[in-house]
């Protein structure tokens, strides 16, 4: 007669709940809802509102795996290529890509303090390349940020209705008009004045660090 011997319950081999795991739920929750609550995440996740205390210090911390997930789709190896403009505008040109793919979680995000490894490195190699071309450092993050808030705008200007301009029956702007008619399908006005945008303001920056240098 055989004998069946019944193995005893005990710890799953893999751990139920992790910041990983917490940080991509809240990023497909606020993908679909544009917002979430430590209920909502928790109940998708399959466990107690409590329990996600374990592992984040509630709604700032969870932004903050919000902040890492979307910085791990960043691609920051641009940073280490080419002359200064080269490196930086690779860098947010997949900064833009990424925030247009996750365009609800941007106002999260930018009403939260920066504590991510990832994106602090990336911005300190940023004031590094600055300051190799004499750029001073004490300017650095004045056009850092002034370039991340163009680049931002760009990125929900991806995610915007195709028509945005529309003239009323009635209303005279023929020069408006005019230019609205030029421009090609939405996809295409928003690289064009998104590459227009960032290549003037990299031109800026390059005359800035003439003049200092002069």
């Amino acid at each position: 007669m055989t004998q069946i011997t019944q193995r005893r319950a005990g710890r799953p081999r893999k751990a139920l709940l992790d910041r990983d795991r917490i940080g991509a739920t809240a990023l497909e929750l606020v993908d679909e809802t544009g917002d979430f609550t430590l209920p909502e995440l928790a109940r998708r996740l399959g466990v107690q509102t409590a329990s996600l205390y374990h592992h984040v210090e509630g709604r700032t911390g969870v932004v903050e795996l919000l902040r890492e997930q979307v910085s791990a789709e960043m691609d920051t190896s641009t940073l280490d290529h080419g002359p200064w403009n080269v490196a930086v505008s690779g860098f947010f040109r997949s900064y833009r890509a990424v925030f247009a793919a996750h365009p609800r979680v941007v106002p999260l995000l930018t009403t939260t303090t920066i504590r991510s490894p990832q994106v602090l490195a990336a911005y300190d190699r940023m004031v590094v390349l600055l300051e190799e071309v004499g750029f001073p450092v004490d300017h650095a993050m004045e056009v850092l940020t002034a370039v991340e808030s163009f680049v931002i705008g760009s990125a929900l200007d991806l995610a915007a209705p195709d028509v945005m301009w529309e003239i009323p029956e009635g209303v005279e702007v023929p020069r408006l008009a005019e230019a609205l008619a030029s421009q090609r399908d939405a996809v295409h006005r928003a690289e064009a004045a998104f590459e227009c945008g960032l290549r003037m303001m990299l031109a800026g920056v390059a005359a800035e660090i003439g003049s200092t240098t002069a």
